[in-house]
Formats: structure tokens, sequence, C-alpha cells
């Protein structure tokens, strides 16, 4: 997989996403307070979103609430796979933390309009900015439709997880903040 280095925000923020990845604003309206990126080739998405700082009393907490606010309301059944704290290499003195999880849509009955994911194993980034106010949540949405992935035995990650892993890496490795004054609005 090939990665480009890609602005964010008007270029307050610079960060390396898959090269077949488009800018979703340039189809769709897109919040200011959100960058979006869909796969061209497949059905991945990635989401940048600019949240006020959440205040709880640890930042493993602060994940939890966003956690919550993501799969909260879906009717989907939700698997944590793994929460950890991480290291952003280019702001490496702030709290970053990580949370893998699949979520599996309810079977859906009755005559159905458009295909339907099997599971979506999302990647979770959070990137505590306490002294601006600031959470920062990257999510890698990975959707897995019938037919579009090969199955795997064992609880062993697909092709399109190992995919989402390694974007969900390479955001660590080389998310940037350029321009600080992006939080001071």
């Amino acid at each position: 997989m090939s990665f480009n280095s890609t602005p964010l925000f008007g270029g307050a923020i610079t960060v390396s996403l898959p090269a077949n990845f488009g800018d979703a604003s340039q189809i769709r309206q897109i919040p200011d307070h959100q960058e979006v990126f869909l796969d061209a080739d497949g059905f991945t998405s990635i989401v940048f979103e600019i949240l006020e700082w959440v205040d709880k009393p640890s930042d493993e907490q602060a994940l939890q609430y966003h956690f919550q606010d993501l799969i909260e309301d879906t009717g989907d059944s939700t698997n944590v796979l793994d929460q950890s704290e991480a290291v952003m290499l280019h702001v490496a003195d702030k709290p970053v933390y990580t949370l893998n999880y699949i979520q599996t849509p309810p079977a859906q009955t009755g005559e159905q309009r458009r295909p339907q994911a099997d599971f979506i194993s999302i990647h979770l980034v959070l990137l505590r900015l306490k002294e601006k106010g600031t959470d920062i949540l990257a999510t890698v949405n990975v959707p897995h439709y019938p037919e579009q992935y090969v199955k795997v035995e064992g609880g062993k990650a697909t092709k399109l997880m190992e995919d989402g892993e390694a974007v969900k890496e390479k955001i660590l490795q080389t998310f940037e903040i350029k321009d600080w004054g992006l939080f001071d609005a």
C-alpha cells in the first residue's frame, strides 16, 4: 500500500494516507470540524474530527466517552478487540490512545434496498490536547461486505483488517500539527 502526505484542515495538520483515498468534500458536504477520505477501490473510510476536549477523570475514560458516542443508538453489536496507550511520533508528548473494535449490524428483515456489511472493523485513535481544549479523533472504518473479502477462521484478521491496522499505524507515525493556531478559534 502506498501513502501520500495529505493536508488536513487547510494544511494546519498533515498525515500520510493511502494514495487511492480521495477527499470526500469533493463529492459531498462535510462539517468544518471533520475531514473525510474514501477508498476509491473499496469501502473503507477515514474520518478526522476536531472535538471539544472531554473533561473526564482519566484519558482512558475520555476514550470510552468518545467510543460510546460513536456506537450509541446504532443497533449494532459491538466487540472491543483491543484498547491501548499509543504514541504519535510528531506529538510524542501528548496522550494518545487507540481502540479497535468490530461492529456487527443486526440481520436485515424484509426486502433489502442495498447490501449490508457482514461487519465493520474500526480503529479509533484519540489525541488529547488539554491545553488547547481539544480532542482529535481519527477513525478508520473498514466494512466487510459479502463477496468483497476472504473469510478467515479462528478469529484471525482478514486482509482488509490488516490494511486498516496499517493505516492506523501510518497515522500514528505521520500525523503532524503544523499550525497550532488551528485550535485557538
